[in-house]
């Protein structure tokens, strides 16, 4: 097996193995177009079948949707409402997979309340439905990983929530959905696929597709880095880039193509003292649902469902998409959220099956596989809690292609890294605080977010005292995980540590401003920077944060989307 760190050197070597896959017999049996988290899985799932795997993301991993969604591993209680009931099952299947075996040490459960606003005829209508998801996760095949549901008074809510309103609810029921950190998921999952023997790489465009006649027989990429162009060749190629399904589709036909229709979802992140509650909450809204999400020191608040035609790679939340937000959330709330108390603000898109509705809250969740054109394989759709599902499918339908007979799926019983001895770490996290010296807050805070491999990050800390430091401005992650997200994660600029290895930018009132330059300083000897480059990074990060912060101040999405391109998309090559 491959060392399993995205490390400079890694990439340089997977970039060698993709180039001479035009060696005659050398291709690759699947390209991965798309480093999202149904490409990461893709990638997972196709490699652990045996198979000769390589992926390639223009942008950073989960830099997309996959790093900008609620957070939430769940089975869609609103989908019960639809009678969707196998989408729902499905989902809740692999909730108790995520939080039992495949990632125990970033999927967690989380409990929410789902305040009852009605006397008599809501509770039973509402807790039979909740009953219903329990049930349904019980039945799934595997452990539920979280508790069943608990009906409470308004005195017993109130208790458990003291900010809402005293008239906000007549009582609530308590049920539990599981919680990730999607990006770390992803860098994770990409990490893991490294292991089994994929060539992953980021900053990697597909700037065209290779044919052979009517077969599509690899791709051309840019490497976003130097600017050089270089070909892939693969007997099958799986599309897997979520909102740009429409665009990479193109490049091969215009014929037999799925539509993808964006959504975009807005999100606000306040301090966990705005709020004073032990549980999130779910709340009903005239146009979606509302929900007010547990996030270490932080309440993630959200979201959106609205139609978004323009940039792609970076959604603009508007200053109404914050009013409606704060607006509905407000509604139960005693003491009222303001713009001052708003610390971080993130959107990102769904990808939803196009359809011949007009409200992006109505397109279907569910996925579909395609091949449009033999050596083509397209996968678009469906939610982030059932990605595994998505990639499985992919996989298939492309292994159906191949000469040799393929394995089935093997995913459901591979646990990602750091998940193997996650447990018995945790439960020597006293004795493990001892040994290094550092507090056991900052070990638990290291196992939830790398599992068993704290002690990778531990043994820098021991080598350098110094990396043991907070970063500026975000008490929350050590310089040591910056050097760590450059070393084993992949990470290649500023803004992949503060926006997706780490989650500073959405979790500070200066957006990361002040860790900025301390970051980019530990990466710069990681990556060969000179002064000249640090400063470049460290300018360009601001300029992001600047962009984004005068697109939330605009009024429509026209006016933010122009706010928000004001600054560049990827750090200018020197």
């Amino acid at each position: 097996m491959t060392a399993d760190a995205l490390s400079p050197e890694y990439r340089m070597d997977a970039m060698d193995r993709l180039q001479a896959t035009t060696r005659p017999g050398n291709e690759l049996d699947i390209l991965i177009v798309g480093g999202g988290v149904v490409g990461a899985g893709a990638a997972l799932d196709a490699v652990t079948r045996g198979l000769k795997v390589g992926m390639v993301e223009a942008r950073d991993w989960a830099s997309g949707t996959s790093s900008r969604s609620s957070k939430l591993i769940h089975g869609g209680l609103r989908y019960l409402e639809m009678l969707d009931f196998a989408l729902v099952q499905e989902a809740l299947k692999e909730r108790g997979l995520l939080l039992q075996r495949i990632a125990p040490h970033l999927v967690k459960p989380v409990a929410f309340l789902y305040p009852l606003t009605k006397r008599f005829i809501e509770r039973p209508y509402v807790g039979a439905g909740i009953f219903l998801y329990d049930t349904m996760g019980m039945t799934s095949g595997n452990s539920r990983g979280v508790p069943m549901q608990k009906h409470l008074t308004r005195g017993q809510t109130l208790r458990m929530a003291p900010s809402l309103k005293d008239n906000a609810m007549v009582g609530a029921i308590r049920y539990y959905d599981g919680q990730v950190d999607d990006a770390r998921y992803v860098a994770n999952m990409v990490r893991t696929a490294a292991h089994y023997g994929a060539a992953v790489v980021n900053r990697l465009a597909v700037v065209d597709f290779l044919r052979e006649g009517e077969r599509v027989v690899g791709a051309r990429v840019r490497d976003q880095e130097t600017g050089s162009e270089f070909d892939i060749a693969a007997s099958q190629v799986v599309n897997a880039t979520g909102v740009w399904t429409d665009e990479t589709q193109a490049m091969v036909t215009d014929r037999g193509q799925l539509k993808v229709r964006a959504s975009k979802g807005v999100h606000l992140v306040v301090p966990k003292d705005r709020i004073q509650s032990t549980v999130g909450m779910i709340l009903r809204t005239e146009k979606s649902v509302l929900f007010v999400i547990p996030w270490g020191r932080h309440w993630i608040i959200g979201t959106t469902d609205t139609d978004w035609h323009l940039d792609k790679a970076h959604p603009a939340a508007t200053s109404a998409d914050i009013d409606y937000i704060l607006e509905h959330v407000n509604l139960v709330l005693k003491t009222p959220l303001t713009r001052e108390d708003v610390e971080g603000v993130y959107a990102g898109l769904r990808p939803l099956l196009a359809g011949e509705n007009d409200s992006t809250a109505k397109l279907s969740r569910e996925h579909v596989v395609a091949h449009p054109v033999p050596g083509l394989v397209v996968v678009a759709g469906g939610k982030w809690t059932t990605y595994r599902v998505m990639a499985k499918d992919a996989v298939d339908e492309a292994a159906r292609a191949l000469d040799e007979k393929v394995p089935e799926s093997c995913t459901q019983t591979i646990p990602l890294l750091g998940a193997v001895g996650y447990k018995a770490a945790w439960n020597r996290r006293h004795r493990t605080a001892e040994e290094y010296g550092v507090h056991v807050v900052r070990v638990e805070h290291l196992l939830n977010r790398y599992g068993s491999m704290a002690d990778d990050l531990l043994g820098l800390i021991k080598a350098d005292p110094t990396l043991a430091e907070p970063l500026p401005g975000a008490d929350d992650y050590l310089r040591a995980e910056a050097v760590y997200a450059t070393t084993h994660e992949g990470a290649r600029h500023v803004e992949d540590v503060l926006a997706r290895r780490t989650r500073i930018s959405i979790e500070t009132f200066d957006r990361g401003v002040s860790a900025a330059p301390v970051v980019a300083e530990l990466m710069a000897p990681l990556l060969g920077w000179d002064v000249e480059r640090v400063e470049s990074e460290v300018a360009h990060y601001l300029a992001r944060v600047e962009a984004e912060r005068r697109s939330q101040e605009q009024p429509d999405d026209k006016s933010a989307d122009a706010a928000r391109l004001a600054a560049e998309d990827i750090a200018p090559r020197i």
